[in-house]
């Protein structure tokens, strides 16, 4: 995660708290997608960024994952996001994610 996306993010959560704030990822590849989850969650581990030391504890989901999909409005999702699922790993991400939540 670039340090421009760490320092929006650092600056939504300070000024309007944790609680409330999912982060939404949309990257297709299954490493980007775990360090990304692991920088909101625990901090940049490159501790280059903002968020470096930084631990929010963010909840992260991706575009790809089957609750996200299903509250989506069915034609805008195909629309914005079918071409990608044609073309990427979408399982590879899923599990991606699974990882970072510690649920494998």
């Amino acid at each position: 995660m670039d340090p421009e996306n760490q320092a929006l993010i650092k600056r939504i959560v300070e000024e309007f708290g944790a609680d409330d704030i999912v982060v939404m990822l949309g990257a297709g590849d299954a490493e980007a997608v775990e360090v990304a989850a692991e920088t909101v969650r625990d901090g940049d581990p490159a501790w280059v960024g903002p968020l470096a030391g930084v631990q929010l504890g963010l909840p992260v989901l991706h575009i790809f994952e089957d609750d996200v999909k299903e509250q989506a409005d069915r034609t805008v999702y195909e629309e914005q996001i079918g071409f990608f699922e044609m073309t990427l790993d979408v399982e590879e991400v899923k599990q991606a994610m699974r990882r970072a939540r510690g649920e494998t």
